[in-house]
């Protein structure tokens, strides 16, 4: 494990479950991204979770007593407008998804409308103000327009709490499925557009890039899919017996990040 944790530069840290749970800050977070630093590296906080926004991360954050700005995050929902830049340009959304996922998208110069007659493509997100109309809207869509572009933010079937968990993204895109037999083309983890931004954004290597988190089939899986190492936290929703189960392997599983700080603790001070 030391040797693995010596030679990482950059972290890409998953949030709920890997630095905290819920509004419960884990008691070694502050600590371990003050050692990073100290010892010259750097952290990114990646995320699956389209709910909120980068500024609603930053503030929530702040809240936890973490300063952050936008420039330290990478997420879903900026991975899916990179996307649709890229394929869907000029296109009109349907959004079912959080306000703040809407500001983020219209905030990249998306229209985005409720307005079914003029949309163009269908983007679908963890959706915290979720409402029967918006899955009778997506439904439609998709089985009387089925030329339709249709994306989803991320696959996480569910996301974690202080009492345990409720429906993610994923969920709900498979009981779109069941109604319509539509799948979405899935853009956060596992894929590996995350960690190729962030590397490409920063200049970091493959061999100096490690993706933290407490998901085998999102967090792990982007790690192995972009060629980087894959640590796997057992402080959120893997439990041992889902490791053991479990085709994709880490390369390192920790009972929580707080090991990383133990080891970041005997190194020495880079300037």
């Amino acid at each position: 494990m030391e040797k693995t944790i010596q030679r990482i530069r950059l972290y890409l840290f998953d949030m709920d479950g890997t630095l905290y749970l819920g509004d419960r800050l884990y008691e070694f977070t502050k600590e371990l991204l003050c050692e990073i630093r100290r010892t010259g590296g750097k952290y990114l906080f990646m995320t699956n979770n389209s709910s909120k926004s980068v500024a609603d991360y930053v503030k929530k954050l702040g809240k936890l007593g973490i300063p952050a700005t936008r420039e330290d995050f990478i997420t879903s929902s900026q991975a899916t407008a990179y996307y649709l830049h890229k394929h869907h340009e000029g296109k009109t959304l349907y959004v079912c998804g959080t306000e703040s996922l809407k500001e983020e998208l219209r905030m990249e110069g998306f229209t985005v409308t409720t307005k079914l007659e003029d949309v163009d493509c269908i983007v679908m997100g963890f959706d915290t103000e979720l409402t029967f109309q918006k899955l009778w809207d997506v439904s439609y869509l998709l089985l009387t327009r089925p030329e339709l572009p249709y994306i989803a933010t991320n696959p996480d079937l569910v996301c974690p709490t202080e009492f345990g968990s409720v429906p993610d993204c994923g969920s709900v895109c498979i009981g779109i499925k069941n109604a319509t037999g539509r799948e979405p083309v899935i853009i956060g983890k596992p894929t590996p557009l995350m960690p190729q931004l962030a590397m490409d954004r920063w200049g970091y290597t493959k061999e100096e890039t490690a993706v933290v988190g407490d998901r085998i089939y999102t967090d792990i899986k982007s790690g192995l899919a972009a060629g980087i190492t894959g640590i796997l936290v057992l402080s959120g929703e893997t439990t041992p017996e889902i490791l053991a189960e479990s085709e994709e392997k880490p390369h390192l599983v920790l009972e929580d990040a707080g090991q990383i700080l133990q080891v970041l603790k005997t190194l020495p001070t880079k300037q």
